[in-house]
Parts: C-alpha cells; structure tokens; sequence
C-alpha cells in the first residue's frame, strides 16, 4: 500500500522494454527504487530471481538492515541465493544470518566484514550448514567481526578445504584488503588468518616486492598483519624505515616507486594515492590536494579579514 503512491494512474504508457535491461545492472539502492517506479517494473523485479542471486549492502544503507529487513530482500531470489555480501551491517545478528542461510543453501560467497553484531561461533555454524548441506561455499570474509580465535580458524579452514576439496592458500595481498567486492577466483577462501608477528587473527598480507618474493626469509619477516607491518597504500609492498619518513598528500604511507610514479598536487608537488583521488573525484592531471585548498581558503579569508581593517 505504501508503495501505490507513486505508482501511475491507470492506463499510463508502460516503460519501453529496453529499461528492462538496465535492472541486471543495478546496485540494491536503484533496484529498490526502481520498484517505485511503476507497477510493471515493480511486479518485474519482484519475480525476477535473477537480480537477486548478488546481493550486496553496503553504508549507508548498512545501519538500516535488520534482520527482518534482509530476510524479505533475501526471499526475493527464491532460494537461489549466490552471492552475499553485508559491509558493516552491524545490526544483522546471528539469528538472522542463520535464516537466510537455511532458505538458501546455494551461496557461493558470503562476505560479512565488519558485521559485529554476528559472532564468530555464529558463522562457524552456518559455514558448517552450506557445507553439509550443499558444498558450494568457495569464499568467506569476516574481518571485523570480534572475538576470532586460532581453533575457529582452524575449524572454518577445515571445512571450507574439505568441501573445495584442495589446501587452502593463504596467499594474501593488500589489494583484497582495499576492495570491498572481488569476484576473482584468485582471492584467499578465508580472508583471515593468524599474524605471525603479533598472534592474533586478523586480515594477514603477502609482500607484493619482487626482491622480498624472491627471497624466502625476506618474503617471511615482511608477512603481517596491517598493525605490525607498514605498507604502501598503492602497491601493498612492505616499506623501509626511510620510507615512513616521505610526506604525502593524503593520510596513506607510499614506497619510493609509488611516490614517484603518482601524480603530484600542483601547489604542494606532493603526490595523491589512487584511492583519495577517487575519493575526492580529481583528475590526474592539474588538481590541488585537499590540503592545499583549505590553507589556500584560510590563507583567503586572512587577506580578506585584514583587507577589511585597513578599510575601517
């Protein structure tokens, strides 16, 4: 009933069928809008299980998932369920995790990173219920979710190796880490592991230096967790002490290589990782740090205030 606001009159023309093609294409909060449109578009995506089997939330609409919330959208793939990924929706609990796993046994790849209202004694059993009763599950993230401990590891590893039937590689690099959603075959099946430096079981990365793989003690003293080993935000590869030291126009640490190969702020000549330009939607060519444009805005507003005084 809700929706019938929005919904037009009777007899209004029917969208042209070439829209129907974009639906496949849309992220949750377009799909959700795009019901809203028309009744035709509404009764399609509500009987179309193939725009549901890839369900991926993400902030802002994170803290507005509940568990009743999930289990509606969920429903809508029909069981068919292949893909899903929650980023930080931390008022998902193990409850409701549970039942969308029981109605869809099929899923292939579930990411729940920063999830901390579910326990990890919670995906411990639901890994145990797609396993036994499917064998699908290929890929799991759970960084974030607190209280991981090395024999839940152990336990995870077991059952996700037994069911691909292979030894798991816990080869891991940086690039993961920096992706919210990787759909390659290429990644870890566990994005979690224990830190050789520090013991706890966090997010593990690999050195990505050609110099520190082709030597196997280097390769081994540059593997740690993100807290115990510096590394460059462009490239994942370990950084030397004299590197710490290199200023940059974001808050991110860079190599040498990296620092040299980015593009470089025009007032400050310092350089920008790929992520903040992004972030800040600059080009590479001829932008200004965000740095830069807040002296440069205060610098404006001093000249101005003083301007002002000789006036008066």
């Amino acid at each position: 009933m809700e929706n019938q606001a929005y919904l037009p009159a009777a007899g209004a023309a029917e969208p042209h069928g070439a829209l129907y093609l974009v639906l496949s294409y849309l992220r949750l909060p377009e799909l959700l809008a795009f019901r809203q449109v028309c009744r035709a578009f509404r009764d399609e995506i509500a009987t179309d299980e193939l725009l549901w089997r890839h369900i991926t939330v993400a902030p802002p609409l994170s803290g507005k998932l509940t568990d009743d919330i999930l289990s509606r959208i969920t429903s809508l793939a029909k069981g068919k369920l292949s893909f899903l990924e929650l980023i930080r929706c931390w008022r998902i609990t193990d409850a409701g995790l549970l039942q969308v796993v029981q109605q869809n046994l099929a899923i292939i790849k579930l990411y729940l990173p920063g999830c901390t209202c579910i326990t990890v004694d919670g995906v411990v059993r639901v890994v145990k219920l797609l396993v036994e009763q499917n064998g699908c599950l290929k890929r799991l993230r759970i960084h974030g979710i607190f209280n991981i401990k090395g024999e839940h590891l152990i336990i995870l590893r077991s059952l996700l190796c037994k069911n691909l039937k292979q030894e798991c590689s816990s080869t891991h690099f940086y690039s993961y880490c920096q992706s919210p959603s990787i759909n390659g075959d290429d990644e870890p099946v566990i994005d979690v592991d224990v830190c050789p430096k520090c013991k706890n079981v966090r997010m593990v990365f690999d050195c990505t230096r050609e110099n520190c793989r082709a030597m196997r003690n280097k390769l081994s003293e540059c593997r740690g967790c993100f807290f115990c080993i510096a590394r460059c935000e462009e490239c994942g590869g370990c950084l030397a002490v004299e590197e710490l030291e290199d200023d940059t126009a974001c808050s991110h640490q860079l190599c040498s290589t990296c620092w040299l190969q980015l593009p470089k702020c025009s007032t400050c000549n310092l350089p920008l990782c790929k992520a903040d330009m992004d972030a800040q939607g600059l080009s590479s060519t001829g932008f200004i740090c965000e740095q830069c444009r807040d002296y440069n805005s205060k610098d404006l507003a001093l000249q101005q205030e003083l301007s002002f005084e000789d006036v008066l």
